[in-house]
């Protein structure tokens, strides 16, 4: 009886190994004869567009009877990472196998290429003036960058994508929807790249940035809205590392105290003036909703008044452990002073300022 058991068991996995051995030569043959050439010496024009996306282009490709079989084509692209397929017009043909039109692909090997456009977006500059350098680089026009920008469809299309933006950028309180949100680095675009595509990818890299503070944001009674905005003015008070993040104490220190913030960054950005300007009276008193000086507006102001560094916005989730709440910021050369008391600030003040 245990010998014809143990006989049985030998059959059961003799039989399990048969069926693996003919599922994997299925497989291979299924994938092998997928990346085929269709088999016509016929030339395509192709255009991958920006923002396609692996799967897209695979449908694509199958659309225009390019590949034989777009699942073994999606294996191939999916178990060689390595892959990036680039945006541009191809002149592929029909003779070539599925590897050979993926590699031109992803080897960038268009026709008549479109001119790259390198451009910096500097940390700490506003909204405005970024929307000033892509008007200065690419054919598009300034006022229709801020109306894009605004336009409550698109908006809320980039509420939908990014889990990092919420209807806070719908408020009529903020002067630009998007200051804050849009990631200061160096970037390469299509000459011809439209605005959505140049603020997207803008919009990715802020995503990829502010990724590993997600779980902090959720479990915290601010959200990223809240976070960029003190971002921001950390970014425009202090320069040197340990600044900002005691600059980001005094903030949620003042917050917790429930006073008003005070700070002159803020109120800059209400008069939309540069820190080279004077402050006026008028200014300092103003009752709109960036000026922090006003007495009237506890809390932070509407949105961000810049784009922050990622050093500025790791310093808003990893501040400081002390009990200042006062600090003169020195323009002149970039330090910061710090005060527990209001007598000792007014003495740096007189100092500093």
């Amino acid at each position: 009886m245990e010998k014809n058991k143990k006989k049985g068991i030998i059959v059961g996995l003799g039989i399990t190994l048969v069926i693996i051995l003919a599922l994997a030569i299925g497989i291979y043959f299924f994938y092998s004869n997928g990346l085929e050439a269709v088999g016509k010496a016929e030339t395509v024009e192709f255009t991958v567009e920006a923002g396609d996306n692996k799967i897209e282009i695979v449908n694509k490709l199958a659309d225009a009877g390019l590949i034989k079989n777009k699942y073994a084509a999606l294996l191939y692209v999916f178990t060689n990472s390595s892959l990036n397929l680039q945006a541009g017009k191809y002149s592929l043909s029909k003779n070539w196998d599925a590897k050979k039109i993926i590699n031109t692909i992803a080897e960038g090997k268009i026709i008549n290429p479109t001119p790259i456009v390198k451009i910096t977006f500097v940390e700490g500059k506003r909204f405005n003036e970024y929307a000033e350098q892509i008007a200065e680089n690419f054919p598009i026009e300034y006022d229709d960058i801020i109306a894009k920008t605004s336009d409550e469809e698109f908006l809320r299309e980039l509420i939908d994508e990014y889990w990092f933006i919420d209807e806070d950028i719908l408020s009529d309180k903020l002067y630009y929807p998007l200051e804050g949100y849009l990631f200061p680095d160096t970037y390469e675009f299509f000459e011809n790249a439209s605005i959505e595509y140049i603020i997207k990818t803008l919009l990715n890299q802020m995503a990829l940035k502010i990724e590993p503070y997600k779980k902090q944001i959720e479990s915290s009674k601010y959200n990223a809205h809240d976070y960029l905005t003190m971002a921001s003015i950390v970014e425009k008070e202090a320069v040197k590392t340990e600044d900002r993040k005691t600059v980001s104490q005094v903030i949620y220190k003042r917050l917790d105290n429930n006073m008003n913030l005070g700070m002159d960054v803020t109120t800059y950005y209400g008069a939309q003036k540069n820190l080279q300007e004077d402050l006026y009276a008028a200014d300092l008193m103003a009752d709109n909703p960036y000026n922090t000086r006003n007495e009237n507006l506890i809390g932070l102001p509407a949105g961000a008044v810049c784009s922050p560094s990622l050093d500025s916005i790791d310093a808003v989730f990893n501040p400081s452990d002390t009990d200042y709440l006062y600090f003169v910021a020195d323009v002149d050369t970039g330090n910061v002073y710090f005060a527990s008391s209001y007598e000792e600030f007014l003495q740096y003040k007189d100092l500093y300022m």
